[in-house]
């Protein structure tokens, strides 16, 4: 799987999201921003096949461990996945005060789902993800992710489109406490770009109980800007209460975004003392996620392109 092209003497040009062999190194370029590329070595190849949806690569890549590489950007790798993991999930599950039904909308490596069930709290997670080969691949090879969450009775498995099953859930009156988006970026595949329109986070905040709380990682603004703030304004027109926030995720090559919404609690107003008091009352041990971090997820400003 190679992807070279044409160009000037003495360059060396390589299509983004494309292996490329050079030398006796086999490399990922991957897409930071439109004119930002970054090489990764990968050692080994697990899996590569293409799904109905997107292509799907397991690799081990240097430095990072294994790796799940979708349309050629890494999704996730060992030694990181539970900083983008712990900080896309627990803001909004400490945010409510009692998270009982959880739906996430992706995740297809099982480790979202693995976050929320540490809430003991928790008495049924529905994780919604339209590709099952994804699923399939995460239960064989990315183990490290899932650690068993996919065979947890209080865990439901379902392969359909996010959007179908949204509105699906409408119809039957289905509430959740917490939902939290774990979708491909916004600029990313076709897959699920419709999933972040203002229509659909209207049709999330029915199926939102009336303290209902919504988080979605967001891509990046800073390469991004103008869809990261479309985006932002489709949640702001449905929920009152919003928090912008962002963490460094070293594999993505910057920081990544992610929107903390509700209808009734303002994120700002939890305490790291209150933050603390919920996890430990839930039995949750994390390796990064605590009162002190989240609030200074609250409190630090987002970059902008």
């Amino acid at each position: 799987m190679s992807g070279s092209l044409e160009c000037p003497e003495g360059w060396l040009c390589v299509n983004p999201g494309m292996v490329t062999v050079i030398g006796s190194e086999l490399l990922l370029a991957e897409s930071v921003g439109v004119n930002v590329v970054m090489f990764f070595k990968i050692e080994r190849v697990y899996f590569h096949a293409r799904s109905k949806y997107q292509d799907i690569m397991v690799a081990e890549v240097k430095d990072f461990g294994k790796a799940l590489i979708l349309d050629g950007l890494i999704q996730s790798s060992q030694r990181t996945e539970y900083i983008y993991h712990e900080t896309l999930v627990h803001p909004a599950m400490v945010l409510h005060p009692r998270p009982r039904r959880v739906l996430i909308l992706g995740g297809g490596e099982g480790a979202t789902l693995r976050e929320v069930l540490r809430h003991r709290t928790v008495e049924k997670a529905v994780m919604v993800d339209i590709d099952e080969m994804v699923v399939e691949v995460a239960k064989k090879y990315l183990q490290e992710w899932h650690q068993g969450s996919f065979d947890d009775p209080r865990a439901q498995v379902v392969i359909m489109d996010g959007m179908r099953y949204v509105e699906e859930a409408r119809e039957r009156g289905e509430k959740f406490d917490v939902v939290i988006m774990d979708l491909t970026d916004p600029y990313g595949p076709e897959v699920s770009k419709g999933l972040y329109s203002r229509d659909f986070f209207a049709k999330l905040s029915d199926v939102l109980v009336d303290d209902g709380v919504l988080v979605t990682q967001a891509g990046n603004s800073f390469y991004y800007r103008d869809v990261y703030d479309k985006v932002l304004e489709n949640v702001k027109s449905v929920f009152p209460h919003i928090a912008e926030y962002a963490a460094w995720i070293p594999d993505f090559g910057y920081t990544n975004n992610f929107i903390l919404a509700s209808k009734r609690y303002d994120p700002e107003s939890l305490t790291e003392e209150e933050v603390d008091r919920r996890l430990r009352e839930r039995g949750v041990e994390t390796r990064l996620f605590n009162g002190r971090y989240y609030v200074a997820l609250m409190k630090m400003p987002v970059i902008k392109g």
